[in-house]
């Protein structure tokens, strides 16, 4: 790696300041997906109804990403960054003193938009930070949280559970948001607002917003509801397609006001084949996730502590792989690296496919390592070319179409595995469980068809200004040969 590449320390305080800012919104999502059936008995409810706390925070987030962008440029990136901290961080408090699961699942729905603005504001801030200069080393330090937040989130959540109140997986988030507020007020720099007098695209955000929220509530419902041919998962499927594909063919058109969501950017080739790999990826990498502890607690036996303990060995390969890709992908090219983290993912899985309730702990934990080394391998690389051939004032929209395509991809992967898992119940736990893996498994290696279309080469950092223009979003430069 050449020293261009090579993040200056400005910039590295302004990573730090956005990871330690993010990283309670991403731990905090799936930590509380661990906490479920604690809930359910703490707040005496019954299970189909506290599942709206991660569902209402799913739906919430849907509603958020799309005004990210907007709402940059209106107020300013640092501005918005800290708005979203500051929201995320009361709706924290207001979750850790709630009195039943109706007050839970509204403040989560409230903690739910501050995290949909703050994931994809990392990415854009990020790249804001270093002045336009994309690497694979910096798309490696802002994707850090993103990748390891399903993996240690198990662990401190079960770690909270086993000997705090439940009420601390929300307050866990104060200390860790009033240092990230301290570091973003030092740290990052100050953007003035682009369009401080501009308007949204009401009648698109009136039709992505519900469009996303449908689209994931349907999938969400899709194992509990016992198929597609159910209406709690048909109605909202098919209304959130046909609202999406109504919003589509009016971003299609080119307009005088800007865009929620500039979909023409999927046109240029770096960000159109990245995003449908970050799509791919958030499916096979979460369709792992939703497994692995059920895995050890439902089949084995294990408490909710062990069972996020045992996940440890995904979260060092995960963090492993952080400081090898990057340099892995200058030197082998985005698509090779990316290729090889989902077949070696993939290969992975396996012994989990054919495993029971004796295999060897130590053996899980071994291909765990590789797993985890396989999954973080395949996030930095999509992200680094993404924004390759993509205009400055085009960055923000550019990131929350990676964003949504991640998003709808985990749930999408998530609902595919526990359909397989409930189907297969009948035919005994271990085969349900096997059959369930085998399912992930072929996600996996399903997604190494998108990757094929990426850019061969890695982004050559790019000294590109780190003002925007008032040009209108469209981002769109010619495409650079594979």
């Amino acid at each position: 790696m050449t020293d261009s590449t090579k993040v200056p320390p400005h910039v590295r305080m302004a990573l730090i300041a956005l990871i330690v800012g993010g990283i309670a919104a991403i731990l905090d999502s799936t930590m509380v997906t661990l906490a479920i059936r604690t809930l359910a008995v703490k707040l005496h409810s019954t299970a189909g109804t506290i599942q709206w706390v991660t569902t209402g925070f799913l739906l919430a987030m849907a509603v958020a990403i799309p005004i990210t962008g907007w709402a940059e440029r209106r107020w300013g990136g640092k501005r918005v960054w800290t708005a979203a901290l500051t929201l995320f961080v009361l709706a924290s408090v207001l979750c850790a003193a709630a009195w039943n699961d109706t007050a839970l699942i509204g403040f989560r729905a409230l903690q739910g938009f501050g995290a949909g603005l703050i994931f994809p504001l990392m990415q854009t801030l990020a790249v804001r930070a270093a002045g336009g200069r994309i690497s694979s080393r910096l798309m490696a330090a802002v994707s850090l949280p993103i990748a390891l937040g399903p993996i240690l989130g198990p662990v401190i959540g079960g770690v909270i559970l086993n000997w705090l109140s439940w009420r601390w997986l929300f307050l866990i988030n104060v200390p860790v948001i009033a240092v990230g507020l301290l570091l973003a007020w030092r740290y990052l720099p100050a953007d003035r607002p682009v369009s401080p007098r501009g308007r949204p695209d009401w009648i698109g955000l009136v039709l992505l917003a519900p469009a996303l929220s449908g689209i994931l509530l349907g999938l969400s419902q899709l194992s509990e509801d016992g198929g597609l041919d159910h209406a709690g998962v048909l109605a909202p499927l098919l209304a959130g397609a046909a609202l999406l594909a109504a919003f589509l063919v009016r971003a299609a058109r080119p307009g005088e006001r800007e865009p929620v969501v500039d979909v023409r950017l999927l046109r240029v080739r770096s960000l159109g084949s990245a995003s449908a790999v970050l799509f791919t990826a958030g499916a096979a990498m979460y369709a792992g996730m939703f497994l692995l502890p059920l895995y050890y607690q439902q089949l084995r036996g294990d408490s909710v502590l062990d069972a996020g303990l045992l996940m440890i060995p995904q979260g060092v390969g995960a963090l492993a792989a952080r400081f090898g890709v990057g340099p892995l992908a200058d030197r082998f090219g985005a698509r090779a690296v990316t290729i090889a983290g989902f077949l070696l993912a993939a290969i992975a899985t396996v012994p989990f496919a054919l495993a029971g309730p004796g295999t060897s702990l130590w053996w899980l934990g071994a291909v765990l390592l590789a797993r985890g080394v396989g999954v973080g391998a395949v996030l930095i690389p999509p992200m680094s070319v993404a924004y390759q051939d993509v205009r400055p004032e085009g960055i923000p929209h550019a990131t929350m179409n990676t964003r949504i395509a991640q998003q709808v991809g985990a749930s999408f992967g998530t609902a595919i595995v526990a359909v397989a898992l409930q189907s297969l119940l009948d035919h005994g736990a271990t085969g349900a469980f096997q059959g369930a893996f085998w399912c992930a498994i072929g996600i996996t290696i399903a997604a190494v068809v998108p990757a094929i279309v990426l850019p061969a080469a890695g982004p050559a950092p790019q000294a590109r200004s780190a003002t925007p223009t008032h040009e209108p979003a469209t981002g769109q430069a010619p495409e650079k040969a594979a």
